[in-house]
């Protein structure tokens, strides 16, 4: 992109080069990509860039203000829209993933939901438009979906899309931003199983199919790497631990995907002024300033971050010191923050010096309200010096959640709809919503969790029957679920592959009617729980039953029909 981005950081200690113009990467940290090509390329980058610290969700926001913010300003930094928005308030914005998490399945305890390489703060309304649609060029001959001057969702040009009937364009300003932000996700993450593969494969190597890694890799180069992604990149390692390669080396993508494919990547061709490992004991992570965000907490829990340590050179019989201690004129934060109770851990270099580095539990489990910050500082291991790095909490007291109210589904076609909802009590404050999902089929019902941060989902693999309740979510307190909306295409009386099932309450109990014998009817409780199961069901079957709502499923029946039973 082409706008500039001040670079502010603190300045960095230890053995420090500087590779390229304000790229500022520890000694070491790439050493173990040097000379590979392709397949082997890709996986050692993995290695070097997948280990590293995991923030919290309901940080994001704070660390956002460290990562997205203009520079000389509080103005948000939004890739999405151009609506002015201001920090710290993160009214009229969401978390956005701009790989959707639904291609991994929607997983949230895995650390590729609290990426920020790859998490931006979106304006709502763009983010909802661009749903889980992959990137792509929209077809201007067609009316686009949505455009607003930034963001563009619309029917893709011929060829592009994976199968998708919608693509996210962003701006020309961006698309090198968000093709460089893919490259490392498909790298970051090719040991995750997809579940949506319009851009990616379930391979290690290419993992970006072959449509997407034309289109990505036109964009990357027609969109140089600016100075507010080199400064994004210095912020987020000094939150997280780790980089993004392809902003490091815009070039790396074409010895993985490109034109340079099956070429050894020698590190001393892309750093100015070549590059020597030094030989003296390096701490390559965490490096000085970092910080150890760990959100806001409720009082009477706690959350626990892992800090990656890894090393080169370090001198056995040197052991390393952690050690949290107070701030000069702070004498009780400290106390808040252990390392498996302790405020001093030791570590043997030959464990941080290792391919895989080592792990390091922190524990923040606040006693008192408020704000708490201090520093830890790691010496020893013959490194010149010390390392020190913040830590930093909020203790708030703990949420009392009022359960949502689940609204009537809306925009319902045969392969989508959008589940809505409103908040039980409009003064809480949610971090965000879960929607249960129990999606119904001939066998039976599964269910499925997904996250949300607005009070609407467009739910885009609709089967044609299926119910959802929603739960609201504050600090990690997860509230009861809301009423239980159910959703179907069919009707009580559809006709499914020839059969004809209907049924119908009389009184305290449903009446079956169908055309042929059924050898199965499942009767299910919108929760997903199978209530009865009857064998051998004619016309004319009356099932007494308690009043509540329930759906019907048949092995003849692909999907469900939806009966309400009323006891006099």
């Amino acid at each position: 992109m082409k706008k500039f981005f001040t670079l502010l950081m603190a300045a960095a200690c230890g053995a420090i080069g500087l590779y390229g113009a304000d790229r500022v990467i520890p000694n070491g940290y790439y050493n173990s990509i040097n000379g590979l090509s392709g397949a082997e390329l890709k996986t050692a980058v993995y290695k070097v860039i997948y280990p590293h610290t995991e923030v919290s969700y309901s940080g994001l926001p704070t660390n956002f203000e460290k990562t997205d913010v203009y520079p000389n300003s509080k103005r948000w930094w939004d890739m999405y829209s151009d609506i002015p928005l201001y920090a710290p308030s993160f009214k009229g914005l969401n978390r956005e993933h701009s790989f959707p998490k639904s291609w991994w399945g929607g997983q949230t305890d895995i650390p590729a939901y609290v990426d920020l390489n790859h998490l931006y703060p979106s304006e709502s309304a763009a983010n909802m438009a661009k749903s889980n649609y992959p990137l792509g060029t929209v077809d201007r001959s067609k009316t686009p979906k949505f455009d607003n001057g930034i963001s563009t969702v619309g029917i893709p040009v011929t060829g592009q899309g994976g199968g998708a009937t919608l693509v996210f364009e962003p701006d020309d300003e961006y698309k090198g931003d968000f093709a460089r932000t893919y490259f490392y996700m498909a790298t970051c993450y090719q040991n995750l199983t997809w579940k949506y593969t319009y851009m990616v494969m379930n391979s290690t190597y290419p993992t970006l199919n072959t449509w997407s890694r034309d289109l990505l890799l036109q964009w990357a180069r027609a969109d140089q790497v600016s100075q507010k992604e080199i400064d994004r990149n210095e912020a987020v390692y000094r939150i997280q631990n780790n980089r993004n390669p392809f902003i490091d080396f815009p070039e790396l993508a074409e010895y993985i995907w490109g034109d340079k494919t099956g070429e050894p990547f020698i590190l001393s061709e892309h750093i100015d002024g070549g590059y020597t490992p030094s030989g003296t004991p390096t701490l390559i992570t965490p490096v000085q300033d970092m910080e150890l965000d760990f959100g806001e907490v409720a009082i009477g829990h706690s959350v626990s971050a892992k800090l990656h340590l890894k090393g080169e050179n370090l001198k056995e019989g040197q052991m390393l010191t952690l050690t949290i201690y107070d701030r000069p004129g702070v004498t009780d934060d400290a106390t808040q923050f252990t390392m498996g109770g302790e405020s001093t851990t030791k570590v043997a270099p030959l464990a941080v010096n290792s391919a895989d580095g080592l792990w390091v539990n922190v524990d923040y489990k606040p006693t008192e309200l408020g704000l708490h910050e201090t520093r830890m500082v790691i010496s020893g291991g013959g490194i010149s010096g010390s390392i020190g790095i913040g830590l930093r909490g909020e203790c708030l007291p703990q949420p009392e959640l009022t359960a949502p109210v689940a609204l009537a589904a809306t925009d319902i076609t045969d392969t989508s709809y959008t589940a809505n909802w409103e908040p039980g009590d409009q003064s809480e404050v949610v971090d965000y919503y879960i929607v249960n999902r129990t999606i119904y089929g001939s066998t039976g019902a599964t269910t499925e969790q997904i996250v949300a941060e607005e009070t609407s989902l467009e739910i885009t693999d609709f089967s044609g029957s299926e119910s959802y309740t929603v739960q609201a979510v504050r600090l990690g307190i997860v509230s009861a679920p809301s009423n239980s909306v159910i959703v179907s295409t069919g009707s009580i009386t559809g006709v499914y592959e020839g059969v004809k099932l209907s049924a119908r309450n009389i009184g305290g109990a449903i009446l079956i009617n169908t055309t042929e014998r059924l050898e199965t009817v499942r009767i299910i409780e919108p929760s997903g729980k199978t209530v009865i199961v009857l064998e051998g069901v004619e016309d004319n079957t009356v099932v007494p039953i308690s009043n509540g709502l329930y759906l019907l499923t048949t092995p003849s029946a692909p999907g469900a029909i939806k009966v309400i039973v009323k006891s006099n």
